[in-house]
């Protein structure tokens, strides 16, 4: 199934609650949720109680993408703040094999996340207990980037590695994705897209309605 995801990081904090909602009835399916840690990525961003406060404005998926450093250690709170999907670095975890286990072991989706210069070979243990492979195609910290074009290939080699192990395991790109580019991302083999400038830049419920129309030929 072909999902937008939209990152609040590009939103208005001042009016979140309210463009979360506006995000539920445009009828995006999930919510792109970006915590850094200003260690791991140099930006800090929301947190656990920001998450907790707009949990009540949708039912979507609450798509909690950790850019933190050990994030093991806060899995059981993303869990009670909202979460239901929660996606962690390859390269932030001591122990990743570890870290996906407590994700799966509290009953939400797994994910685990690639910078864009991380080889797919990292997945090649872990890929089994996956519900979702995300792959960066900015460096993460900031919004607003460029799509680093050598991205595309990736989403075909991932497409295929994920093909070849015969499971159902989405493909989630984020970074620089417009309403430009976003057919060849999904050409490519990407099924969950993140967007969050192109999103929440001008008329949202307009901007989130041309995605999925792109999305759904």
């Amino acid at each position: 199934m072909n999902c937008l995801s939209p990152s609040l990081l590009a939103s208005d904090f001042a009016r979140l609650g309210e463009q979360v909602v506006l995000l539920d009835e445009a009828g995006a399916q999930y919510v792109h949720i970006d915590v850094m840690d200003g260690n791991f990525v140099p930006s800090i961003s929301m947190g656990l109680p920001v998450i907790k406060s707009i949990r009540p404005c949708s039912d979507r998926i609450f798509d909690v993408h950790l850019m933190i450093e050990e994030p093991v250690r806060y899995i059981d709170d993303f869990v009670d703040a909202g979460a239901d999907l929660i996606t962690v670095h390859t390269e932030a975890c001591g122990h990743l094999d570890r870290t996906i286990e407590a994700i799966k072991e509290t009953g939400v989706l797994a994910g685990a996340a690639l910078n864009p210069a991380t080889p797919l070979s990292v997945l090649d243990y872990i890929l089994p207990k996956l519900d979702m492979v995300l792959l960066m195609s900015v460096n993460p910290g900031f919004g607003g980037q460029k799509y680093i074009p050598y991205t595309t290939e990736k989403i075909r080699d991932l497409k295929k590695k994920i093909d070849r192990s015969g499971q159902q395991i989405d493909i989630e790109v984020d970074g620089g994705v417009n309403l430009n580019n976003v057919r060849e991302i999904m050409d490519a083999g990407a099924n969950i897209i993140v967007a969050g400038t192109a999103v929440f830049k001008g008329d949202i419920r307009r901007n989130v309605e041309s995605f999925l129309k792109i999305m759904e030929q």
